[in-house]
């Protein structure tokens, strides 16, 4: 019985008598082959004017659909804020080190080293549309407002390991990216919020309004951070902002500047309590800025912990 299966599926190779090949003429083949040519071809040409029409409709520049309401980011910008944790607890929001020598501090410093330093290598090609700014300027076409990085000591700066190995750490905080999004100010002194810590209020009236009126001046987006329960409001100690507490007005709208650089804000606790696990809340202000700490609108939250 062997031998017959073995002559068998040979013949189904080759068939000498009928001259087929896996049971097909040569002429079969031919037109088969010739069928699923102009088949996939056809196939290709339709998935291919499909994307060029699909690709017609994006812009490279701004999104597809509308932006701020309607869009699914929405209009309600968040915060975020470095250093990081390390990969392996990257949902982490814990910012936990030993102070003095010894480095155990090492791999917050160097999240903050690579943020600061993307800051001062700016490639060529976009240092053309790099602007020094002004309170009152405004942006157009590619042009985008330069963020001197220099600003943020002389505390929180790479020279001085951003205050870990001090144990008075900073953090850096930014504001997320929204297309188009533009800060609805405070104009006065007396619109700031009730809920803004005290002590943010004190140097907005003092470095920000108008002399002799309540008229605030140099417009920005305020950034405060204090802790988020009454035991973490005790044990936070003195927080400081570098250059100040607000990111400038003029930094916005973001359009998709080539090279664009957010503004940030350096946060320092230079007297926190030792051996004290701290609720952090870093809130951004503005009028059209709202609040929801369970969601985390218009706040980035995090732990702290010196040792």
């Amino acid at each position: 019985m062997p031998a017959p299966q073995k002559a068998s599926f040979a013949e189904f190779l080759w068939n000498r008598e009928e001259k087929t090949v896996l049971g097909r003429t040569g002429l079969s083949w031919f037109k088969i082959t010739v069928f699923y040519i102009i088949f996939y071809s056809c196939l290709a040409a339709f998935w291919s004017l499909c994307l060029f029409i699909f690709l017609q409709t994006i812009s490279y520049k701004e999104p597809r659909w509308n932006t701020n309401t309607g869009s699914i980011i929405g209009k309600n910008p968040g915060l975020g804020f470095r250093p990081r944790p390390p990969a392996e607890r990257i949902e982490s929001t814990l910012v936990m080190f030993n102070e003095g020598p010894g480095e155990n501090w090492g791999h917050w410093v160097s999240e903050l080293t690579n943020v600061t330093e993307k800051y001062k290598q700016v490639p060529e090609k976009y240092k053309k549309n790099m602007k020094t700014c002004n309170y009152g300027d405004e942006m157009e076409g590619d042009d985008f407002c330069v963020f001197n990085i220099e600003k943020l000591g002389p505390k929180c700066i790479k020279d001085r390991n951003f205050g870990y190995e001090a144990g008075n750490p900073c953090i850096i905080v930014k504001l997320n990216k929204i297309f188009n999004w533009r800060p609805d100010v405070y104009a006065t002194s007396d619109d700031l919020p009730d809920n803004m810590p005290e002590s943010v209020r004190e140097v907005i009236a003092r470095d920000f309004t108008e002399p002799g009126s309540n008229e605030i001046n140099k417009q920005n987006v305020w950034i405060t951070c204090e802790g988020e329960n009454p035991n973490d409001f005790e044990n936070i100690g003195k927080v400081n902002y570098y250059p100040h507490p607000g990111m400038p007005a003029y930094y916005y709208p973001f359009q998709n500047q080539p090279g664009y650089q957010s503004p940030l804000v350096a946060v320092e606790f230079a007297s926190v309590k030792r051996g004290v696990l701290l609720n952090i809340e870093c809130k951004a202000w503005a009028k059209n800025i709202f609040h929801d700490r369970k969601e985390r609108k218009g706040s980035v939250h995090l732990e702290l912990m010196v040792d």
